[in-house]
């Protein structure tokens, strides 16, 4: 079995109507023209994992609370998982990730692909109102 490439990736994601932004060998930006939100694609061998920026936080705020609201699992984000990345100068990004294990780029990976994108359109809208109570 050939190893899904990114091109081909991209081609099923502008299919669907979304804009790509920037595209790489193994990475493409993809974003949404109803919301604007933009989510970022790598593709690592089979595996086409996407995440999407909630929000830049001061390090300070990332609380106990904050950390128990992102891992609860009734928190209403039931379909992706957060990350924090240390940015530098006392900041913190939230994102909020999903990933698809792609097989032959057929109809069942386009499913996967488009249905990744949009849980985390859906779940960054939602993480927002989230976190932003909690911060």
């Amino acid at each position: 079995m050939a190893v899904p490439s990114m091109d081909a990736v991209g081609e099923i994601i502008a299919n669907a109507g979304y804009e790509i932004v920037k595209e790489e060998e193994n990475m493409l930006q993809l974003r949404d023209l109803a919301s604007g939100i933009s989510v970022s694609c790598i593709l690592e061998e089979d595996i086409l994992f996407m995440t999407v920026s909630c929000m830049v936080v001061d390090t300070n705020s990332v609380s106990t609370k904050l950390m128990e609201t992102m891992l609860d699992a009734e928190n209403g984000i039931p379909t992706s998982s957060f990350q924090i990345y240390n940015l530098g100068d006392g900041n913190q990004a939230i994102t909020l990730n999903n990933f698809a294990k792609l097989q032959d780029l057929g109809e069942d990976d386009r499913d996967d692909i488009l249905s990744c994108v949009s849980f985390l359109i859906g779940d960054v809208c939602e993480a927002k109102d989230l976190l932003g109570s909690t911060i």
